[in-house]
């Protein structure tokens, strides 16, 4: 089946190219299906972690996954921030008698704390009004 497939790619590929046409190719990221965990029995507690604070990155807290039939820690990592959104980190939360894993994710600031604002573009100031500079020399 997948070789009837590129066969028949190649051979559209070949009859556009041919006929004077173009041919145009993509390329792009498929990203891992985002699995749900839920478990029946309780996470462990997290570790306490002391970090260091860099500036223009959030730290996405560790948390313990389940590896066969025993809990295993996955440590955290730095992440860069991003201008004008706030990091909620992940959280196992209660549903009746599962527990399920709740990915953290970046969200819109919305005055809930600090904004992210990005260093890297220069601080827009507004242009001087138009006229000769008077100082003051006294």
């Amino acid at each position: 089946m997948q070789l009837k497939n590129a066969l028949g790619s190649v051979a559209l590929a070949a009859l556009l190219a041919g006929a004077g046409g173009c041919l145009v190719t993509a390329h792009g990221h498929v990203g891992a299906p985002v699995a749900v965990v839920e478990v029946d029995e309780e996470p462990p507690p997290p570790r306490v972690v002391s970090m260091e604070v860099r500036p223009g990155f959030i730290f996405i807290e560790g948390r313990y996954v389940r590896n066969g039939n025993r809990w295993v820690w996955r440590d955290g990592y730095y992440e860069r921030e991003r201008a004008g959104y706030m990091y909620e980190q992940g959280r196992w939360e209660n549903r009746g008698n599962r527990h399920v894993w709740v990915e953290g994710r970046w969200n819109a600031h919305a005055g809930g704390g600090p904004a992210v604002r990005d260093h890297r573009e220069p601080e827009r100031r507004p242009p001087p009004p138009p006229g000769p500079v008077v100082r003051d020399h006294r």
